[in-house]
């Protein structure tokens, strides 16, 4: 054959070789039945992967690796012997205390173990029983550890075969890059594994120590999916692969969470998908369900009265706290308040994952809207006024919208933002008001515009509303920080609530009352409500045991949002 066009150097590897030679015999080769057949040769997997091999066992055996000597103990023991013959100095003592100490003797002992152990690899030889018909075999070895394997089995129901279903990302299968999905498993240390079920088979894997061997018929080349996208979501749920009788290998599962972070490493499988826990140490990937799949199952499972604790909490006096804040501690009427109605929204939205991204606030950007939900009662107003007491030019809170005449002490844009009936009410058809209610022929409420005059003037907006309105805040303009506050033990409430006092409207005015255990039991029946339904859209829960204790925590929690990086749904950084 003619000599090759000039092509890689004597150094060159022969992975690098080989990866040349088709185009290099392009010239060369005129049938295209001989072209096609070397280019599914030199493409083939178990080609480059032996090549790959050859290469790893070459660079190996260049680098020599021996230990310059085996016997440190025994040196020591007479190096120890001879100083005992010797005048003693200080030296001397020093070196023969050095040499007796325990754990030097035992660092020595380590070393001369692994001196003289041998690390060279060793192939297992080729079983003598493989019939020249048999199809093409492998014979794989890998060294079990407490680590599992990685990899699933299914059993195929036409032919009874033991197949590799999947291979999970990160595992050791995967990094040993030996098996592939569809491989047919023959045998496992030569225990024949036809005619066993799958569970028969991860018994012989469970019961083997050391080197596991396999024999395996390799299936089809399947051609994995091209640089498929690695994506990053929130568990919006809690996962436990003991307790999900629909997993393929409750092995194989990962469990996580709601609020943690995963990675999620493979969606080839429409119901199950490869995912790690983002800041884990587990390198393998675990089965978690796809989002599609658990939306099905959650949907199912809805029941009917689902948007019932949301009408419930609509009574409360979210607003009012606001309100009382704004108008510099004075009393106002109960009443109710409403966002824009949102129940089609709540049935429609079924927590599985959210999808997110890395997001740091830059120098001289807007704050993040810092909102907090929680019963009545809690402690929200007191938290608000002791982050606005503490600094007053860092942190502020909206002024409220009414519909009733200005009064003589009041000015506009102070206690309220007074504006006409007619107004308020065009509004609210406008969807301008995050809450809003009307109370003795007046409406009140809370506008968009006056949160974002806050953020305007480089300002953390606090603002508190009932939890149902969160999905609607939850923007890329507001990137919202969400904290529950959320209340202890009923018996931590009797001991920190002694003299606290709840505003009980009754007739014209409202009077104040003592806290009694129904007012307890209601506050913590009440958080356990919002947390069921909406504990998925809160960043943070602080439980307001003892009142400086959670305000420490909330303001430490507010400097980390502003300087440090937290993950949040992927369009608000598409922005």
């Amino acid at each position: 054959m003619p000599a090759l066009a000039t092509g890689p150097g004597p150094d060159t590897g022969l992975y690098e070789l080989l990866s040349a030679l088709p185009s290099q015999l392009q010239m060369y080769v005129k049938s295209a039945d001989d072209r096609s057949f070397l280019h599914t040769m030199f493409s083939a997997r178990s080609l480059h992967t032996l090549v790959k091999i050859h290469e790893k066992l070459q660079h190996y055996e260049e680098r020599c690796p021996a230990p310059v000597l085996d016997s440190a103990g025994a040196l020591a023991q007479g190096v120890s012997a001879e100083l005992q013959t010797k005048p003693l100095s200080a030296d001397v003592t020093e070196l023969l205390k050095l040499l007796s100490n325990p754990h030097v003797k035992s660092l020595l002992s380590v070393h001369d173990t692994v001196a003289q152990k041998s690390y060279d690899p060793e192939l297992p030889p080729l079983p003598d029983d493989v019939d020249d018909d048999e199809d093409s075999v492998k014979i794989i070895r890998l060294v079990k550890s407490k680590e599992p394997l990685g990899a699933t089995i299914k059993k195929d129901e036409k032919t009874g075969a033991i197949t590799i279903a999947r291979i999970m990302k990160g595992g050791a299968a995967d990094r040993s890059g030996l098996i592939h999905v569809g491989d047919e498993l023959k045998e496992v240390n030569s225990i024949p594994v036809e005619g066993k079920k799958p569970e028969d088979v991860i018994q012989i894997l469970s019961q083997s120590e050391g080197a596991i061997t396999f024999k395996v018929v390799p299936g089809p080349e399947v051609d994995g999916p091209a640089n498929e996208h690695k994506m990053y979501v929130k568990a919006l749920f809690d996962f436990d692969p003991e307790e999900d009788n629909a997993i393929p290998c409750k092995e194989a599962g990962m469990s996580f969470n709601r609020g943690d972070v995963l990675r999620i490493m493979s969606q080839e499988d429409a119901t199950w998908w490869q995912a790690k826990v983002e800041g884990g140490a587990n390198p393998r990937a675990g089965l978690v369900p796809s989002k599609h799949f658990q939306e099905r199952r959650f949907a199912l499972r809805q029941p009917i009265t689902n948007t019932q604790p949301q009408k419930v909490s609509r009574k409360s006096s979210s607003l009012r706290r606001s309100f009382r804040l704004s108008r510099r501690g004075k009393k106002t009427n109960k009443s109710m308040y409403e966002c824009k109605k949102s129940e089609q929204y709540d049935t429609a939205d079924v927590p599985t994952y959210e999808e997110v991204a890395p997001y740091c606030r830059a120098n001289g950007a807007k704050h993040r809207l810092v909102v907090m939900v929680g019963p009545t009662g809690v402690g929200m107003n007191e938290l608000k006024r002791k982050l606005l007491i503490s600094d007053p030019q860092h942190f502020s809170i909206t002024v409220p919208h009414t519909s009733r005449v200005k009064r003589n002490q009041e000015s506009d844009g102070v206690e309220y933002h007074f504006i006409s009936k007619h107004l308020f009410e065009t509004d609210v058809q406008n969807n301008k008001f995050i809450e809003h209610g009307e109370y003795k022929g007046n409406y009140y409420g809370t506008s968009l515009d006056s949160v974002r005059s806050v953020l305007a003037k480089n300002k953390v907006c606090l603002l508190d509303v009932q939890p149902h309105c969160l999905k609607h805040l939850r923007t890329a303009e507001f990137k919202p920080f969400v904290v529950f506050v959320k209340p202890p033990s009923i018996e931590r409430l009797r001991e920190t609530r002694k003299s606290a006092k709840v505003i009980s409207g009754k007739g014209d005015k409202d009077s104040s009352k003592s806290f009694t255990d129904e007012d307890f039991q209601e506050m913590i029946n009440t958080a356990q409500l919002m947390e069921n339904q909406y504990g998925h859209l809160f960043d943070l829960v602080i439980v307001n045991d003892e009142l400086a204790c959670a305000f420490g925590e909330l303001k430490q929690a507010l400097r980390r949002v502003e300087t440090e990086t937290h993950w949040v749904p992927v369009s608000w950084t598409h922005s």
